[in-house]
This record gives C-alpha cells, structure tokens and sequence, in this order.
C-alpha cells in the first residue's frame, strides 16, 4: 500500500474511533463516512484532470460543507 493511501486509511480509522468513543453506532458512522467519502470523490472528479460536471446540488456539496465547518462561517439558509 502506498503511503497516500495508507495515510488515508489511517485518516478513515482515527475518524471512525472518534465518533465511536463519543457513542455512534458502526452502522451510523459507516454511514456518515460513507457519505463523505462520496461527496470527496464527487468534488475531485470536478477538478483537473476530469474535469466532470457534479450531480449534487451545490447547497450539499464538498465545497459548500467545507466552508460552513471553516471556524467563524455561518451556516448559509
């Protein structure tokens, strides 16, 4: 495995210890994970060298959801 990749999953398994120390089922973390991962891939699949068009609304994008967790952003309604 390569070091990005371990890196990742390294990333995915911290995430994962987080959210269950703090209560969340495996079920609903996978969830969640999953979900991100999703929107991830969606927003570099629009990026060089793709260049691909999304299908997710703007409002729930990757890019809408890292600016609202930016520290002093205010949700957008």
């Amino acid at each position: 495995m390569s070091s990005a990749a371990s890196n990742l999953v390294n990333k995915v398994w911290n995430y994962c210890n987080l959210l269950r120390d703090d209560g969340v089922s495996y079920g609903d973390y996978v969830e969640q994970l999953t979900y991100l991962l999703f929107l991830k891939m969606d927003y570099e699949r629009t990026r060089k060298p793709y260049n691909r068009k999304s299908s997710i609304p703007e409002e729930y994008n990757w890019a809408n959801l890292v600016m609202r967790s930016m520290p002093g952003s205010l949700p957008r309604r």
